[in-house]
């Protein structure tokens, strides 16, 4: 039987715990029902040249799988996801929508979510923050708009749960610490929907499950 191991943080702060990229990963392989084993990796292990191999960045998920080694989160749902009609529909034109929704997380939401949470949590209260902030807000306050709307009142971004879905959902999770989707009902209800998945829960308690076990300990 052929085995997937999929690497992930043996720890990080609380701020991050739910937010490392392999839960995208976990959370497809529960979708598929494919059985993956996590291979816990640590600072060492992530500057190393042996991990640099599996992943260029030295960054999480690495997947490997008979030989294959893959990275980048989005390249390895879409993997998982063309194995498995429940991520990704038979139909070409379904596929090709659901394709275009993944690229979507990635590229047109993600990117202004993560730089606006990358300067609350790492640069708050440095002087360059009180001009860049409220643009950065703006932006994705902007594509959450344009999201919301292309959405159209329906449970999911197509006619039922995909790839695209899971994706996006992991992306919308991003800005937590601050109500920012919370501001857009739709978009707070379809992530909601999302989460509630069992396949989400189970890959969230997984990621959560590793973190608690490698806490570090008062002396």
């Amino acid at each position: 039987m052929i085995t997937i191991q999929v690497t992930a943080f043996r720890w990080v702060p609380p701020f991050a715990q739910g937010l490392v990229r392999d839960l995208r990963v976990r959370w497809a392989l529960e979708e598929a029902g494919l059985p993956y084993e996590e291979q816990l990796i640590g600072p060492d292990q992530q500057r190393s040249s042996e991990y640099r191999s599996l992943q260029p960045f030295g960054q999480v998920p690495a997947y490997v799988e008979d030989g294959l080694m893959l990275f980048e989160s989005g390249a390895i749902v879409l993997r998982t996801a063309e194995r498995s009609e429940a991520l990704l529909p038979a139909g070409p034109q379904a596929r090709a929508r659901t394709h275009a929704w993944m690229f979507a997380a990635l590229n047109s939401i993600e990117p202004h979510l993560q730089n606006l949470t990358e300067l609350d949590l790492f640069h708050a209260g440095e002087a360059w923050t009180a001009e860049r902030r409220p643009m950065l807000l703006d932006r994705a306050k902007s594509r959450l708009a344009d999201l919301a709307k292309a959405l159209d009142g329906r449970d999911y971004l197509e006619d039922r749960f995909t790839a695209g879905d899971l994706l996006m959902a992991t992306v919308l999770r991003i800005p937590r610490h601050i109500p920012l989707v919370a501001g857009f009902p739709a978009l707070a209800a379809y992530l909601e929907r999302c989460a509630a998945r069992p396949a989400f829960r189970r890959a969230l308690a997984a990621q959560l499950a590793a973190f608690e076990r490698h806490a570090p300990r008062a002396a």
